[in-house]
């Protein structure tokens, strides 16, 4: 069954993802994501998340980055890909490497691509959660 007709079931017992001081956190919509613990759970299962090269033109859509932030990341970092709908993936970690890599004409960059079945534990809260469950299944 491909990502474009998987029906998500809502888990009564989910639980949001925890909170430490100094984690670092991405809004998409009403969605909040945990990145700090997206990142560490990416890196332990490198079993699972192979990076794999996209397009930069085909994620760089911002409209303010913190300027002073730029030159001191490191672009061969690679960036979060996260399913948000079917078949849609949002750029939710590394939009200063993006950008960076555009400023320097950089055509492609590593990227790890994660569904929602990877993605949707580090939601930050039931209530986003159990919206994000009926927004995917609406959009199937």
């Amino acid at each position: 069954m491909t990502a474009k007709n998987r029906k998500l079931k809502k888990d009564n017992e989910f639980i949001p993802c925890p909170e430490d001081n100094g984690d670092e956190f991405y809004p998409n919509g009403i969605f909040v994501f945990n990145i700090t613990k997206m990142t560490e759970y990416i890196l332990n299962h490198q079993d699972i998340f192979i990076a794999e090269e996209v397009t930069i033109k085909e994620f760089h859509k911002f409209l303010s980055i913190n300027e002073s932030h730029i030159d001191s990341v490191d672009i061969s970092k690679p960036v979060i890909l996260a399913e948000i709908a079917p078949g849609r993936y949002n750029l939710i970690d590394g939009q200063h490497r993006v950008e960076k890599a555009h400023r320097l004409g950089i055509e492609k960059i590593k990227a790890y691509r994660i569904t929602p079945d990877h993605h949707i534990r580090f939601l930050n809260s039931k209530f986003a959660y159990e919206k994000y469950v009926e927004y995917w299944n609406d959009k199937l």
